[in-house]
């Protein structure tokens, strides 16, 4: 039986051996060595941009001297915290913003869907009127397959108690949806505005996606206007 004696002269003698090889394929380390990580803060979640300014001016946390806000998109902004050490960033809080759940893009729906997404959901601006008043006085089945050359469709829409006529369904159009922080300007952009039978109404998107970058210009406008007095804080987008 092994005793202590002869137990202590093996794990001394193995602590003692020099982890470094050196072999034909190079130098090697008998032994792992993990740098033991800092803590990290557990990230606020705001959704408003208000929130966001009001943290960062009351200094609840007593944040370090130099701070970075990320723009990362037109619904969502972190600060951070310098590189430390270990080349990593602390996210102090982050801005998510709360949008509509019901706009829907390139979906025929039901005019009356349509209509109730554009009164709830879209900015009174651009040709949100002019669409409410053509799909609420589109006549069912309604919607021509003729005469439609791809940019522009006829449809039969009531002029009267019991008359009809026909008419040109507009497109493009300008419309401004909820998709940003409530605090900036809702970006208006083009959209193709298309029709089916039944009725049933439908937008896409032709704007290239060139609203997003909008969106986040007038985010960090704001921000940079809010923050002016603070000192320490670098914003990009």
């Amino acid at each position: 039986m092994i005793n202590k004696e002869a137990l202590e002269y093996l794990v001394n003698l193995g602590e003692k051996r020099d982890p470094i090889i050196q072999l034909d394929q190079g130098t090697f380390s008998t032994k792992g060595l993990d740098r033991v990580a800092g803590p990290l803060a557990d990230t606020l979640t705001v959704s408003t941009l208000t929130g966001l300014v009001d943290y960062i001016k009351a200094n609840i946390d007593i944040l370090p001297e130099q701070l970075l806000v990320q723009v990362k998109s037109y619904d969502e902004v972190r600060l951070y915290s310098p590189l430390n050490p270990d080349r990593e960033r602390e996210e102090y809080i982050r801005a998510e913003a709360i949008l509509p759940n019901n706009i829907y893009y390139d979906r025929f729906i039901g005019t009356e869907e349509f209509n109730i997404m554009l009164q709830s959901s879209f900015v009174d601006v651009g040709d949100k009127e002019v669409l409410l008043k053509y799909t609420g006085l589109i006549k069912d089945e309604a919607v021509k397959s003729t005469g439609d050359d791809g940019v522009s469709q006829a449809v039969t829409i009531k002029t009267g108690v019991a008359s009809v006529g026909q008419a040109v369904v507009p497109n493009p159009v300008a419309l401004a949806p909820y998709r940003t922080f409530p605090e900036v300007q809702q970006p208006t952009s083009k959209f193709i505005f298309r029709m089916q039978q039944g009725p049933k109404a439908a937008i896409f998107e032709a704007d290239g996606g060139a609203w997003r970058n909008q969106a986040m210009q007038s985010i960090k406008a704001y921000l940079q206007e809010e923050l002016k007095e603070i000192q320490n804080i670098n914003i990009i987008s």
